[in-house]
């Protein structure tokens, strides 16, 4: 009949088989062994249902591991554990029975088992309706609660411990039945990170059981343990604690993920607050940080002074060696300037190569500003390469007016140019007129400006003789700017065109312009030619060749009738499609000049690597020239020099006949100058032309061609 466990038969057997109250022999685990028919009608189920599985089925939820407790009670042997209890039971078909239970503990040759007899306690219904709602009631929350509940009584038997306890902790089957607290709190203790505070925590609220406390447990395995502990009252009695065990491993780490990113938020504030306060090359003070403390500092009644400095031909740096060694050379100036200025000025960096230093308090600006530019001139190792930083530097004093950051820095930046034009390498400190001459200047390109739109800028030519034929052969086009009623040459407004970039539209007007009313006239002898200016801004653009040949094709004047003067300047570019565009020019037929020859960096020796086919001579060396027989060796030179090469050699600037014999007895191919005429509008052409007949023939010694109606 039974399973594991043999039970004799006789009148025993058959006592138990047909006794009224259901009989159940349960294993330690609590498995069923065996069951009589009155247990077989009591549940609904057969006996072959029932043997060997767990006895839970019998059992409501509410019940479920009472028999476990009863069997570690009657182990101990515990009267409580042989007293009758109440129970909800689960009959097959899903109802629910009241039951009165009672447990006692058989002795088998096979081991230790429990005996229980179950009676239907239906008929002993409580009267008391609201004690047995408030007993469901306190059962469901007890079991449907999401946190851990252990009730110890002060007697320290476990009077109640639900299934989310036993899952949170992972207790066996064994320990529970044992309702041992002691083994309880060791078993708790071992999974945790700090067992010896849990166990003293114990030990306290055991002494004191009108304490309550919270604390927060730490697993071993990661989870964290919310404790709550308070004392279990009925009336004014205290009858044992209630132990409330929540895991807030979830809520912990949302805590901690929260706290991480508030760190990580903050921590990429503070980052961008760097970027947005300081140079990221250099680690230096930026622009907005420079003015935030230059308006503080203009508030106080400090001295206060900037100075404003950047390197000179920096580009040729990052062109040779590269960017990675121009970022080297930055660096190297922020230390630099950090250690002449210390720590009671603000260095910062502006951008590119410029940089700026406020002194607020100082006494003497000028000994820093000459401690600046001795410090960074410097020489300097850049991969390998030994370099001289070059610097511009301005400065500005705060003046009795109230000023702004702003200003004190433009009039800085006017100090700084100043010093540029002053040779590079020094310390300008700004004045006044500094700002007027500003003003001219930005006067000076908006009336530029309107010209360029209203078609101001004309022309006016200067004729070219030629020695070899003693007449005209070229006229040179002169830009001249009608301005309020006046004419204004080139050297007043073309470094303004090319600042400004009204220089590509001023070249583009010249170069048309002067080949749609020379083209008759160049259309009479194919010696003839036009020389025109063409500034290296002009040769920046990519297309200015193309324009150039467009501007000869719509105006009919054949290319090799064409001379482009350019300086020496634009030879030292670093763009090679500057010289490309030369030299694509040449191909086709148009000429190049090298304009004011002498006054630039070439030597003479590099003439025949560059793209020209003429050098013009500056007239500074031709004013050298007084009566004709000083000895000039530079300028024979140049002129000796050109011709071996192949090149053609005009002279410019003549106002003199011993000038003009003079060069004419060295060679020069054509002269130039006012000797022969002023630059004149097209409609006094034919005059120029008469009065450079008139002066060739004036010159002693000279046979002249006749010259029959000249155009």
């Amino acid at each position: 009949m039974g399973a594991g466990i043999a039970v004799g038969t006789g009148f025993q057997e058959t006592l138990l088989e047909q006794g009224p109250d259901a009989f159940l022999l349960l294993t330690a685990d609590g498995t069923i062994t065996y069951v009589n028919a009155a247990a077989e009608c009591l549940f609904g189920y057969s006996r072959e249902q029932l043997l060997g599985v767990p006895h839970h089925i019998l059992l409501s939820g509410d019940g479920r591991g009472g028999f476990l407790r009863v069997f570690g009670r009657l182990g101990r042997g515990s009267l409580a554990g042989k007293r009758p209890f109440a129970a909800a039971g689960r009959r097959r078909d899903g109802t629910e029975i009241a039951l009165e239970i009672t447990c006692s503990l058989v002795t088998f040759d096979a081991g230790t088992a429990m005996a229980v007899a179950v009676r239907d306690a239906r008929h002993r219904l409580d009267t008391d309706s609201g004690r047995r709602l408030a007993v469901s009631l306190l059962d469901a929350t007890l079991e449907t609660t999401a946190d851990g509940i252990v009730v110890v009584s002060c007697e320290g038997q476990i009077t109640g411990i639900n299934d989310q306890c036993l899952k949170l902790w992972g207790m066996p089957a064994e320990l529970v039945a044992a309702e041992d607290p002691l083994a309880l709190v060791s078993f708790i203790a071992d999974q945790l990170v700090h067992p010896e505070y849990f166990l003293q925590k114990v030990s306290a609220l055991h002494a004191d059981p009108l304490m309550q406390s919270q604390d927060v447990l730490e697993f071993k395995d990661g989870r964290t343990v919310e404790l709550y502990s308070r004392p279990q009252r009925v009336a004014d009695a205290v009858v044992g604690r209630i132990w409330n065990f929540r895991d807030i491993s979830s809520r912990q780490r949302a805590q901690d993920q929260a706290r991480r990113a508030m760190e990580e938020l903050a921590e990429q504030a503070d980052k961008l607050k760097e970027l947005a306060f300081q140079d990221p090359l250099t680690g230096l003070a930026n622009r907005i940080l420079f003015n935030e403390r230059a308006a503080a500092a203009l508030l106080t009644p400090e001295p206060v002074h900037v100075l404003l400095l950047d390197l000179d031909d920096f580009k040729e740096i990052n062109d040779v060696l590269g960017h990675h060694a121009g970022d080297e050379m930055l660096v190297e100036v922020a230390r630099r300037l950090q250690n002449c200025v210390g720590p009671h000025g603000t260095v910062a960096r502006l951008g590119g190569d410029e940089f700026v230093v406020l002194l607020v308090g100082c006494r003497d600006a000028d000994a820093v500003a000459q401690r600046v530019v001795s410090q960074l001139n410097a020489p300097v190792s850049i991969e390998g390469t030994l370099m001289r930083p070059a610097l511009s530097l301005g400065v500005a004093s705060r003046n009795d007016d109230a000023m702004t950051s702003s200003e004190l820095l433009r009039q800085a930046d006017l100090a700084m140019y100043a010093a540029k034009e002053a040779g590079k390498n020094c310390y300008v400190h700004f004045r006044p007129e500094m700002l007027e001459a500003l003003l001219e200047r930005t006067q000076l390109t908006a009336g530029l400006r309107r010209a360029v739109e209203l078609g101001q800028i004309t022309v006016h030519y200067q004729p070219v003789i030629s020695t070899d034929r003693l007449e005209v052969v070229q006229f040179e086009a002169l830009a001249r700017w009608e301005r309020g009623g006046q004419l204004m040459a080139p050297d007043e407004f073309i470094q303004t065109a090319e600042r400004s970039g009204l220089i590509r539209d001023i070249g583009a007007e010249v170069l048309r312009r002067s080949c749609s009313e020379l083209q008759p006239w160049l259309a009479e002898d194919s010696f003839r030619t036009l020389a025109v200016n063409v500034s290296g801004v002009q040769l920046q653009h990519r297309d200015f060749a193309e324009r150039a040949l467009d501007i000869a094709a719509w105006s009919g004047v054949d290319p090799h009738q064409l001379v482009l003067e350019v300086t020496e300047s634009v030879f030292f570019d670093a763009d090679t499609h500057v010289i490309a565009q030369l030299s694509s020019l040449r191909a086709a037929g148009i000429r190049v000049a090298l304009d004011d020859f002498g006054t630039g960096y070439s030597s003479l020796g590099r003439l025949q690597e560059l793209p020209v086919d003429v050098v013009k001579i500056d007239k500074s060396f031709v004013s050298m020239l007084q009566t004709g027989v000083e000895k000039l060796p530079i300028l024979t030179s140049m002129i000796h020099m050109a011709r071996s090469l192949g090149l053609k050699v005009t002279a410019e600037g003549i106002e003199t006949p011993a000038q003009a014999r003079y060069l004419m007895d060295h060679g020069c191919d054509a002269l130039q100058g006012f000797l022969f005429s002023r630059p004149v509008p097209e409609s006094q052409r034919q005059l120029a032309v008469r009065n450079s007949v008139a002066a060739i023939a004036a010159l002693e010694g000279v046979p002249l061609p006749l010259v029959a109606n000249p155009r």
